[in-house]
């Protein structure tokens, strides 16, 4: 799995993850929620994600998204 991919999955999880704790546990779990998504619309622009200096040390290659 490409270092694209690995973004997409992982910010999905986040999402999915942090409305469901909203539900069942705290409101304030959708603060989480509002980071991600504001994280991937910055990097839409920027180009740059944090994720992406975790993941290049740990091996994963870059690729183009949605190929």
């Amino acid at each position: 799995m490409n270092i694209d991919r690995m973004i997409l999955a992982f910010a999905g999880s986040m999402i999915l993850v942090t409305v469901l704790l909203s539900q069942v546990h705290s409101l304030y779990w959708l603060w989480l929620t509002a980071f991600v998504g504001a994280n991937l619309l910055q990097s839409s622009f920027t180009g740059l994600c944090p994720l992406v200096k975790i993941l290049k040390p740990l091996g994963f290659k870059p690729g183009k998204a949605f190929e």
